[in-house]
């Protein structure tokens, strides 16, 4: 079966293009996906197979969604592209990204317009054209972009100096609205937003270091120990943080580990430790095994919870490289 996709260049993002397009298109996502997961010992032409079969379902049945919200490309019809979780442009670009989507097919192409059109002159990316824009919404955007090979992108520039010259008082990040009232907790930063912008700040290597990163390295790292909800939206680290989630989407064990991992300052914590350690206890023989996700991505082998997952496995031997350095 085809299914269409967008022809992007300097245009609309919404212009369609030829369905036979996405036949190639979608052949050649599945080999660059294949490509990019390492072999283990334990692989077999059958497994690999499977997991392309699997890749190339999972793909079939995003696109098969990407109007969903009334515009293309997962956005509504006025260019929001957080809307309609969890079939969202930010959710479905990252689910796309951990499926191996390659930074030049036109979807990868044309998410990328999507939120860069939202873009502010000062970097800031809103949630839609116009729209109040909050530290979040950057944050979120600019990990997608960068997922899709923007990170080093001219473009992506000016919102990696917004971060970086906007940080709260304790070195994180924070939204000005107060859902829950003003006080010593809820002036905090965000975990969750501040763990959004380190995975940003990650991918330019020479920001791991950096006195902004450390400053928001050292929020999270205190939050192991804290626990407590803290900043505007009240991120805590509780039971449900605690559960193994994947892909990325918010702030979780796994989420927390991974970004942390990239930094020499966390890996020498000993709340990293301790939550690396945690993480660890919930292996499979050694894979990752999703304990919590949105019931409505069931249907994708990606997201599947209660049995070892390919994908997020691939990223657990990330930070174990990461520990390695």
């Amino acid at each position: 079966m085809r299914w269409p996709i967008g022809a992007f260049g300097g245009g609309d993002c919404r212009a369609q293009a030829p369905e036979s397009i996405y036949a190639r298109r979608l052949a050649g996502f599945t080999l660059c996906n294949m490509a990019r997961r390492p072999r283990t010992e334990n692989s077999s032409d059958q497994s690999a197979a499977n997991d392309g079969a699997a890749v190339s379902d999972d793909v079939a049945k995003l696109l098969a969604q990407r109007h969903a919200n009334g515009g293309d490309l997962w956005a509504t019809a006025d260019g929001r592209w957080n809307v309609g979780t969890p079939f969202s442009t930010l959710a479905c670009g990252l689910m796309l990204t951990e499926l191996g989507l390659d930074p030049s097919d036109p979807v990868a192409r044309g998410i990328a317009q999507t939120l860069l059109a939202c873009q502010t002159e000062d970097g800031r990316i809103r949630p839609g054209p116009h729209l109040t824009v909050q530290p979040c919404h950057t944050a979120e955007a600019a990990r997608l972009l960068c997922r899709l090979g923007l990170a080093e992108d001219a473009r992506l520039s000016p919102t990696v100096e917004h971060l970086l010259s906007n940080q709260a008082a304790d070195g994180g990040w924070r939204c000005k609205v107060l859902k829950f009232g003003a006080g010593p907790d809820t002036d905090a930063s965000n975990p969750g937003t501040t763990l959004a912008a380190l995975d940003v700040l990650r991918f330019r290597t020479p920001l791991v270091t950096s006195p902004e990163a450390e400053r928001a390295v050292d929020t999270l790292l205190d939050h192991w120990s804290v626990r407590r909800p803290l900043g505007p939206c009240r991120y805590g680290i509780g039971s449900r943080f605690m559960k193994v989630e994947f892909p990325m989407f918010r702030y979780n064990l796994f989420f927390y580990v991974y970004v942390l991992s990239f930094y020499p300052r966390a890996r020498r914590h000993e709340a990293f430790r301790a939550a690396l350690a945690a993480l660890q206890g919930k292996l499979v023989d050694g894979k990752v095994v999703v304990e919590h996700g949105k019931p409505a991505l069931d249907v994708l082998s990606l997201c599947r919870t209660g049995i070892p997952n390919s994908r997020a496995t691939h990223r657990y031997a990330e930070i174990v490289a990461n520990l390695e350095r």
